[in-house]
């Protein structure tokens, strides 16, 4: 190494005998690898497994009928059935989406395709709550639309239409954003060569395009679930808070936190806390088998 060579060089072309790898240089002591766990499992636990835990507990407080009866009575049965049919057309629509906007991102290139990359971004961008006015100033009865929609009896904005609106329009980012750099990943050398064998367009999605992104894709459904499940700030705008009919179960959490039925609160609270639970350990599970593939490969 040549004298006043910079340190990062010295450092690349050093040896590492004497049973000294390069691996354990770059380790950190031990002690620093223990105080770095310790502080990140104190920071999970105050401000993640507390609250959970505290959700659950108030939930139980007043006992378990007090629960059932929470979550059993017919505000709370509308409230559960209203969120499951808004996840259950929103995440497949979603899902559609995300492969088609994927698959022309990630294989072609076109004009527009930027731009494209742009829009399916700003849901992100943009507050939920906006997101929400935007389809009141759209579809309100003051809205660009409005009066159409009113003679033509068509109701969105207060209903359940524009519920599933809202909730499409701020979770469609989610599997398009896990699937785009996937496929860039992949290439398109086997499609091609698919195609040089005489397969169709067709046989090469599903049998190779879809094969290779499954647990991308399964990944990406598992968040868009819970994020549909827990939208808040765009459903309230929209919604128009009408009890038994357009409140999701966030809503109805807030509503009843607000009149002070804590108990009550917490019980449908805990039913959105065990959904993100769950979410957690299909996350968990889908890189496991996403990290035993690429190794695999």
């Amino acid at each position: 190494m040549a004298v006043g060579a910079p340190l990062h060089q010295e450092i690349a072309h050093a040896p590492f005998g004497g049973g000294f790898s390069r691996t354990q240089a770059l380790e950190e002591p031990a002690l620093v690898r223990r105080v770095l766990i310790g502080l990140a499992l104190v920071f999970l636990g105050l401000f993640l497994g507390l609250p959970l835990a505290a959700v659950f507990v108030n939930a139980f407080s007043s006992g378990v009928g007090v629960f059932v009866a929470a979550i059993t009575e017919h505000d709370a049965r509308s409230a559960i059935g209203l969120t499951l049919l808004v996840a259950a057309i929103s995440v497949p629509l979603n899902t559609l989406f995300g492969v088609a906007a994927a698959w022309a991102i990630a294989k072609f290139d076109f004009r527009g395709k930027s731009t494209l990359i742009t829009l399916i971004d700003l849901p992100f961008a943009v507050s939920p709550v906006i997101s929400g006015l935007i389809f009141v100033l759209l579809f309100g009865l003051q809205g660009f639309f409005g009066r159409w929609l009113a003679e033509h009896n068509v109701r969105i904005i207060f209903a359940i239409p524009g519920i599933v609106l809202a909730t499409t329009f701020i979770t469609f980012p989610f599997v398009a954003r896990e699937l785009i750099p996937l496929m860039e990943e992949q290439g398109t050398d086997e499609e091609e060569a698919a195609v040089s064998l005489g397969a169709g367009g067709w046989q090469v999605f599903r049998r190779i395009t879809l094969s290779n992104i499954r647990f991308g894709m399964l990944f990406g459904v598992v968040l868009l679930n819970a994020r549909a499940m827990g939208e808040f700030g765009a459903v309230s705008v929209v919604s128009g808070h009408v009890r038994g009919y357009t409140n999701t179960m966030p809503l109805h959490v807030e509503i009843l936190y607000n009149e002070y039925q804590t108990s009550a609160a917490f019980a449908v609270a805990s039913l959105l806390a065990l959904l993100a639970l769950v979410t957690l350990v299909l996350k968990t599970l889908l890189e496991w088998k996403m990290r035993r593939r690429g190794a695999a490969g």
